[in-house]
């Protein structure tokens, strides 16, 4: 046992090092996965936990299809952003566009911040892949090829955040 566990930890720690501009997050959510790919692509409720703690989503616009565009503007709290220390109430804005829409297990599109004068940043993929497990979803959100290792951890952070606000949203529906 201890040598398939050490094998393992090997692995992985292999597979970071080969791919350390990349994101992997999995989590476990107590909901059905149906739901939960009802609250990734319906505005009504992205806005109700999109984006780190602390952040509202005053705009969420979708055209939800292959070649479909959406446009977000995320607005941090009272707090601030502790991820880039921005002041309260900053705008962030992204825009991305939807590559594949496999309900309910599969949602892949493209990722780029815009600054004030709609240029946009760098893009990555996201693919955020939803497996039943019983009643409950194993939710695996991947986002690759970040432009360094620090922007990678930066998203780290706020898709953590994020996701524990869609757990806790759909826990509550």
């Amino acid at each position: 046992r201890e040598r398939r566990m050490a094998a393992k930890s090997s692995a992985a720690a292999k597979s970071a090092e080969s791919a350390p501009q990349e994101l992997t997050i999995t989590r476990i959510l107590d909901a059905p996965r149906d739901l939960v790919f009802r609250v990734w692509t319906r505005p009504e409720h992205l806005v109700r936990w999109w984006g780190p703690t602390g952040f509202t989503l005053p705009q969420c616009k979708m055209d939800l299809r292959p070649g479909g565009a959406f446009h977000y503007i995320m607005r941090s709290g009272e707090e601030g952003c502790e991820i880039s220390g921005e002041k309260p109430g900053t705008d962030h804005r992204l825009r991305g566009v939807f590559r594949e829409i496999k309900p309910p297990e599969r949602l892949v599109f493209t990722w780029a911040w815009e600054d004030e004068n709609g240029k946009l940043g760098h893009e990555t993929l996201v693919t955020v892949t939803m497996t039943e497990q019983g009643s409950k979803t194993k939710l695996t959100l991947h986002q690759a090829v970040f432009e360094s290792v620090t922007a990678r951890d930066a998203h780290n952070t706020g898709w953590t955040s994020s996701i524990e606000r869609l757990a806790a949203y759909v826990e509550s529906l």
